[in-house]
């Protein structure tokens, strides 16, 4: 009998503080219940505050070019040497193999390339302006790097550059794409959509029709012939923010469809005919007193935008149509795994595929875990 007056009165404390909670506390509470989401959370979170330590976290130049190291597995940095502490690579000796003429190292045993944290390696700019040389992980003598370039904890590519270090830069690149296209499209979706729901009439139907004829041309052909108008002399940089451009410029549909949708359905409610009265200007009833009302169906839109962006980067890099050497991405990186044959004798060139799936994994799950807490009320 105690404890079913102990739960009734648990039980109407959280009713009583449920009914005085804000709009935030109430999707808080929701999205935390969705387990995947607050994982996902935390690993795209991990993802991107490695954005400034990529050349702090590289173990080698990713520019650089070391032929006599190409295609080498990854190695293995093992930190105890007869029962003592001593981090250490072993050495390599190259040999062919007799039987497929496929080049091939063997591990030297004698031969211990010692290995510390915070060691000093190749000259960077760290967060683009601070001159640093001071990596997580790298050789006790910097004179090794005259000799082996880097320590290949996920082997090398084609032409011997550090694939780890390489990976680092591509996160940073491919990932930072997805942000500054959806900002685009989200400022674009906003702007267009409402306009387009706040006065309706011929400016609706104009704007809809645009929407229309762009929702008809299929995505990835339209992006490749923009992409393929990129002209080639442009620098890094510029291609950079030309392909970001081209991803974002015609993604704004699907935002100023759902942005116009709350837009009818706002603007005769009685809060915004107030500020109307009050003599408010249009711009401050639309971005004033209309948009927050719907701030957090925006947050799960562009949660789940944010994907199509790394995916189209990504697609068009492979198919070479978007950023191009020595610009790092995900798609550059899976360049070289286009030939199967390639792929079925030096795998790890794969490697790049499990931060793509994992970011885009993540992204799904957190943008399901946000329209859930979008709608606080819902079961």
């Amino acid at each position: 009998m105690a404890e079913q007056v102990i739960t009734a009165t648990e039980d109407v404390f959280e009713e009583e503080e449920f009914s005085i909670a804000s709009q935030w506390q109430l999707m808080w509470w929701r999205f935390r219940k969705h387990k995947p989401a607050i994982v996902s959370a935390l690993i795209l979170g991990i993802f991107y505050l490695l954005f400034p330590l990529a050349e702090f976290l590289g173990t080698g130049d990713p520019a650089q070019i070391s032929e006599p190291y190409h295609y080498l597995r990854p190695q293995v940095i093992r930190f105890f040497d007869g029962g003592s502490f001593s981090p250490h690579v072993n050495g390599l000796r190259p040999y062919r193999d007799p039987m497929t003429f496929q080049k091939k190292y063997e591990l030297i045993p004698d031969e211990k390339i010692g290995v510390t944290f915070f060691a000093k390696g190749f000259d960077y700019n760290f967060l683009g302006f601070i001159k640093a040389d001071r990596h997580l992980i790298g050789f006790s003598d910097p004179e090794t790097l005259e000799k082996r370039p880097s320590i290949f904890l996920l082997g090398s590519d084609s032409v011997g550059r550090d694939s780890w270090s390489r990976l680092m830069l591509a996160n940073r690149i491919s990932l930072s794409i997805g942000l500054i296209g959806v900002a685009i499209t989200l400022v674009l979706g906003i702007m267009m959509g409402g306009i387009s729901g706040y006065y309706g009439g011929w400016v609706d139907t104009i704007i809809q029709r645009i929407i229309e004829v762009k929702s008809a041309i299929p995505t990835l052909p339209l992006w490749m012939g923009l992409s393929a108008a990129v002209p080639q002399d442009w620098t890094v940089l510029q291609v950079y923010f030309g392909i970001t451009v081209v991803l974002s410029i015609f993604g704004w549909t699907g935002m100023a469809r759902t942005v116009r949708g709350k837009f009818l359905a706002l603007r005769e409610e009685d809060y915004v005919m107030a500020a109307r009265l009050s003599g408010s200007g249009e711009g401050r009833i639309m971005f004033r007193h209309m948009l927050p009302g719907f701030y957090s169906h925006i947050i799960a839109t562009i949660s789940l935008s944010i994907p199509s962006m790394i995916i189209g980067e990504t697609s068009l890099s492979f198919l070479g149509l978007g950023l191009r050497p020595p610009a790092v991405s995900y798609g550059i990186m899976l360049i070289q795994a286009q030939n199967p044959v390639t792929v079925a004798l030096y795998p790890w060139l794969m490697f790049v595929a499990i931060p793509v799936i994992i970011v885009i994994l993540a992204f799904n799950f957190l943008g399901d875990g946000l329209r859930d807490a979008a709608d606080p009320y819902g079961k």
